[in-house]
C-alpha cells in the first residue's frame, strides 16, 4: 500500500483535491438554495409538504441512475456530477432548516414582535441562532453523504477518488481500491469533525469570520474543476480498465513510450465523451459499431502492441461433464461470426438501439440456427459477461442457442466491471461459462513470461492453442472453439481531427504528442 501510494503520489493528490472540490461545489449550490428554501417553506406550511417530498424522491434515486438521466442533459464531467451531488445535499439541508425554524419556542418570537422587531430582525436574531444546530447536523449530513457519493463521480470523467476504487474494481486490484476508499472515508470523517467544531462559534463570530470562510473555501476548492487552459495537445479518455491492464495503456507506454493526458471513465460513455468532443482520444474494440457511426478512425497498431482477440467461451471443465451436450452446442457458432458481422451486431444494438434480444433472435435466425426452446428443461447453467454492448449480445445468443438445442435453461449474470471479476465468478463455481478473448487471456490472466510471448510471435492460432492448454491445466477451465471475430483493443479519433493532423498510426500519435 504504501509503495503504490508513494509511486502514484501525484495522482492521489490530484484526485483528493478533486474530490474535495466536488463535495465543496456541490455543497455550496445546495446551501444557497436549500437554506432560504427552508426558511420560506417553514413560513409557509402548504408548501413544505411538496417540496419535502420533492427533495425525498430525489433522494431516493439510486446514484448511477441519477447520472444517467444527467449524462443527456449536462454530458460528461464535472457537470453532472456536481448536480447529482447538489440535489443529494438538497434533503438534510432543507429538511433540518424547516425543522430548525418551526420547533423554535413562538413565545419567543411573538415576545420580539412585540419588542418592535420586524420579520427579518426576528430570522436573523431569534430563529436562526436558536435552529443553528439543527441546520448544522444537516449540513453534516450532506457532506458525509457528498464525500460518499463523490466517488462515483469517476463513472463521467470527472475524477476523484472514485478512478482508484473503480480501477482497482476493474483489475481487482485491492491496494488500488484501498488506495481510493481511504482516503475517501477519512475525508468524511475530517469533514464532520471539522464542522462539529465550527457548530461551537457563537452566531456572531460565524456570521463575522468563519462565515466567511465557510463560503470561500467551497469556492477555492470549486476552482479546482475548472478547465485546465493552455493545453495543446490531445486528450484521451480510457476505459479503467484500460487503463491498468498490461495489454492496455501500460503496454502502449512500454512499447510506443506514448505519454498522453487522459481521463478515466466508464467505457460505455468513451464513445459520448470523444462525440461530444470531452476527448480526442478514446481506448476502443475494434468490432464497435460505432466507428462508423460516430465517423471514428481506428489507428494502426503498427508495432503490435496488441495481441489477438480471438473471441471464445471459456466453460468449467466440471459442466461439460455434467452437461455433454453443452460443448457442441457452444461450438455450432465456431466461426459463423467475422469481423463484420459483430460490428454489424453492435452497430444495431449500440446504434439503432435494437435490443440484444432481437439483435440475437435476428442473428441465430440468418443462419438457421434458432429453435423454440422445449417446455422440458432438465439441468441449468450459469452465464455471465462482461458490461459492454458486445458481451451482452453474446450471452444473449448462447442463451437462445442452448435453449433452443439443449434441454439447459440458462441463468443470466451479465454485467461484470471486469476481467479479473468474470474470470473469478468463473474459477469459483459462481458461474459456469462467459465469453471472453484469447489476448485477454494470455496477459490480463496467464501473465507470461516475455519468453512465452516472444514464441508465440502473436500468431493467433498459437496463442488459442497456449491459453486452452494453460487454462485446462491451471484452472480446469476449457476454451471452445473460436467464434470467427477478433476483437482487438485499439485507439481512435474522430476521422476529420486525425486527417489533419496526419495521424494514421499510434506511432504517428506519439510522435504528435511528444512534439515541443
Amino acid at each position: 500500500m504504501l509503495t503504490f501510494i508513494r509511486e502514484n503520489s501525484a495522482k492521489l493528490l490530484e484526485q483528493t483535491m478533486t474530490h474535495i472540490g466536488l463535495t465543496f461545489g456541490s455543497l455550496l449550490l445546495a446551501l444557497l438554495i436549500g437554506l432560504p428554501l427552508g426558511i420560506v417553506i417553514a413560513k409557509r406550511q402548504r408548501a413544505a409538504s411538496v417540496v419535502l417530498g420533492v427533495a425525498g424522491v430525489l433522494q431516493t434515486v439510486p446514484s448511477i441512475a441519477l447520472l444517467g438521466f444527467l449524462i443527456p442533459l449536462l454530458g460528461i464531467g464535472a457537470g453532472p456530477a456536481l448536480m447529482a451531488l447538489f440535489l443529494y445535499a438538497l434533503l438534510p439541508i432543507i429538511r433540518n432548516t424547516y425543522v430548525g425554524i418551526t420547533e423554535v419556542n413562538p413565545t419567543l418570537t411573538e415576545a420580539a414582535r412585540g419588542m418592535g422587531m420586524t420579520n427579518g430582525q426576528v430570522l436573523r436574531r431569534i430563529e436562526l441562532p436558536l435552529a443553528l444546530p439543527v441546520i448544522f447536523a444537516g449540513i453534516r449530513t450532506a457532506t458525509v453523504i457528498n464525500v460518499g457519493v463523490a466517488t462515483l463521480a469517476a463513472y463521467v470523467a470527472a475524477g476523484g477518488l472514485g478512478e482508484f476504487i473503480f480501477g482497482g474494481i476493474a483489475l481487482n486490484n485491492t491496494t488500488m481500491m484501498l488506495a481510493g476508499a481511504i482516503p475517501a472515508a477519512l475525508l468524511a470523517v475530517l469533514f464532520d469533525w471539522a464542522l462539529a467544531r465550527l457548530q461551537t462559534v457563537k452566531w456572531g463570530q460565524l456570521r463575522s469570520r468563519a462565515g466567511l470562510w465557510l463560503l470561500l473555501l467551497p469556492v477555492l476548492s470549486s476552482a479546482y474543476l475548472l478547465p485546465k487552459t493552455g493545453q495543446t495537445k490531445l486528450l484521451a479518455g480510457f476505459a479503467h480498465e484500460f487503463g491498468g491492464r498490461a495489454d492496455g495503456y501500460p503496454g502502449l507506454q512500454k512499447t510506443y513510450g506514448l505519454n498522453i493526458s487522459n481521463r478515466l471513465l466508464d467505457q460505455n460513455l468513451m464513445y459520448e465523451a470523444i462525440r461530444t468532443r470531452k476527448v480526442d482520444v478514446i481506448s476502443g474494440y475494434s468490432t464497435d459499431g460505432r466507428i462508423k457511426a460516430f465517423n471514428l478512425l481506428v489507428l494502426d497498431d503498427d508495432k503490435h502492441a496488441f495481441p489477438p482477440y480471438a473471441a471464445a467461451p471459456i466453460v468449467r471443465e466440471s459442466t461439460l461433464r455434467t452437461y455433454p451436450d453443452l460443448g457442441p452446442t457452444l461450438d455450432r457458432l465456431a466461426g459463423r461470426l467475422t469481423d463484420s458481422i459483430m460490428t454489424d451486431l453492435n452497430y444495431r444494438a449500440d446504434y439503432l438501439h435494437q435490443s440484444p434480444e432481437r439483435v440475437a433472435r435476428e442473428f441465430l435466425a440468418r443462419n438457421g440456427l434458432l429453435r423454440a426452446p422445449t417446455g422440458d428443461r432438465r439441468g441449468r447453467v450459469v452465464m455471465g459477461s462482461k458490461v459492454f454492448t458486445e458481451q451482452y449480445i453474446l450471452a444473449e445468443i448462447y442463451r437462445q442457442l442452448i435453449e433452443g438445442y439443449t434441454a439447459l435453461s440458462v441463468a443470466s449474470k451479465t454485467g461484470f466491471g471486469g476481467t479479473q471479476l468474470c474470470f473469478d465468478a468463473l474459477r469459483t463455481g459462481a458461474i459456469d461459462f462467459y465469453p471472453e478473448y484469447t489476448g485477454t487471456g494470455l496477459l490480463v490472466i496467464l501473465q507470461p513470461s516475455a519468453a512465452i510471448l516472444d514464441s508465440l510471435n502473436g500468431q493467433p492460432e498459437a496463442v488459442y492453442h497456449y491459453v486452452d492448454q494453460e487454462f485446462r491445466r491451471r484452472y480446469s477451465l476449457r476454451w471452445q472453439q473460436p467464434l470467427g471475430f477478433n476483437n482487438a483493443y485499439c485507439l481512435m479519433l474522430r476521422r476529420p481531427e486525425a486527417q489533419s493532423l496526419g495521424i494514421r498510426s499510434i506511432s504517428n500519435l506519439t510522435t504528435y504528442i511528444d512534439k515541443p
